[in-house]
Order: C-alpha cells, then structure tokens, then sequence
C-alpha cells in the first residue's frame, strides 16, 4: 500500500480546500515545485498533483508548474485536473507526468474516455468523487445522476489504469475514510483503487491496511493531514514496511 502526498496547484501556489470548495482554501506553500521535492525527500513513492485552476475552469492550467516539478523530482506523479481532451493527456505526459487522471469526461463522455486508455494503457485513470454517494463532475461543483454502483461496469468496460475514489464530504475535513463504500469498491472494482479524503493520522492507515492485503485497494492519497502534521510520512511508511518485512 502506498502513501500519495498531494500537491493541489491553485494560482501558482500549493493549497489544500475542504470538500472540493474553492472559498475554503489554505495556501500550504508558495512554491509547488519545492514542495514537491519536499515530499520526496521525506520518503515519498509516489505523487499525487491536481491543477486545482484546471479543475475550476475545465481546461490544463499548471503545465510550467508541472514540467519544472517532473524535471526534479526522481519518483513518478500522477495528475488530475482539467483533463478533458486528448490534447491535454499527450501534453501533460510529453511534461513527464507518469498518469492521468480524468473524472468528468470519463462520465460525460464515455467514447472519448474508452478511447484514451485504449491509446494510452495504463497511463489513465479515474476519479469518481462522491458526496453522499452522489458523482460529482467539473471540479466537484456539478452533480450527476450516478453513484458508484450505476457507473462502475461503464468505467470498467473502458479499461482504466486504476481508480481514485474521494469522498467529498471527508475531503480535507480529517475526520476517517468512507470504510464502507471505499471497501465494496475495492472488493468489486477489478482494478487498484486508491481511496482518498479523510485520512487523518497513523491510526487510519492502520485501519485501511488489511484492506489492501485481500482486496484491490493499493494506495491512499493524502494532503492535509501531510502538511499539519497529524500524519506523518516517515512514520506511516516505516510501519507499513515493518508489515510487509518477513517474520523472524
């Protein structure tokens, strides 16, 4: 199981917003790019980055932002935000970006999200971001008709990568994963889920551990927790290594 620190990209600087709102922002740091660099050097695997910008607005804001921070960093990143054309996908990963992450074309436009993963195998994924079971899309401010259940044999028959799943109501509130939901959907999904919102201290990846041993969840994705301290990166990933280490 992996820990994915995230670097929310919101004019130029990293902030984190509680459940998706844009007027509920706290800046992190002022520059990405460091922080970036910040979270590989504390043990990082993986990182996790979304173009807040490109969220809000439907279309690619942060590539400068982006390439300088593939540019420095050894570890692969995945990015979301604003993904909604084939332009965009060859772009970001012509930046260095390892995979892509589109949410509200792979429910609005089922074909043309087929059609990406088809093209690029395993460089897609998808995020389905619930309130209260509910699909949201365009940077969290649209709601649809679907829950997870209606949606998952379309995501599946289009052949993502793998699947981010957020509870928005959780988001950068620190208060617990959605453990019900999250664990139907790791059970079901047939690809690797990554869970994210809510995740508040050790205790919680402790909680989702086992999980990911007789399930497909593989990683969870954190941020504000990360940045105040209540989870901490070099201790999380000691103690889940400490459970993957053979028995003396």
């Amino acid at each position: 199981m992996i820990i994915f620190p995230a670097v929310d990209i919101q004019k130029g600087k990293a902030v984190r917003l509680k459940q998706g709102q844009a007027d509920q922002v706290t800046v992190f740091a002022d520059d990405p790019v460091a922080c970036a660099v910040h979270w590989q050097d504390l043990g990082a695997q993986y990182l996790h980055v979304v173009d807040l910008d490109g969220a809000f607005q439907g279309a690619a804001r942060s590539y400068h932002l982006v390439e300088q921070m593939c540019a420095k960093l050894t570890i692969p990143v995945q990015l979301g935000g604003g993904i909604r054309d084939q332009e965009t996908v060859k772009r970001y990963l012509d930046c260095g970006v390892t995979r892509l992450i589109i949410g509200t074309m792979a429910l609005e436009e089922p074909q043309l999200f087929a059609d990406l993963c088809a093209q690029f195998p395993n460089k897609i994924g998808v995020s389905l971001d619930a309130d209260h079971g509910i699909l949201k899309t365009h940077g969290w401010v649209s709601t649809s008709s679907q829950n997870i259940q209606d949606i998952l044999p379309q995501i599946r028959a289009a052949k993502p990568g793998f699947i981010i799943y957020t509870d928005i109501s959780r988001d950068g509130m620190q208060s617990g994963l959605n453990l019900e939901q999250l664990t139907w959907l790791a059970e079901h999904a047939g690809l690797p889920v990554l869970a994210a919102g809510g995740v508040a201290t050790l205790k919680d990846i402790q909680a989702l551990y086992p999980l990911s041993l007789r399930t497909n969840l593989a990683g969870v994705i954190s941020g504000r927790a990360l940045y105040t301290g209540t989870l901490d990166l070099k201790a999380a990933n000691a103690w889940i290594a400490k459970q993957a280490s053979p028995k003396m």
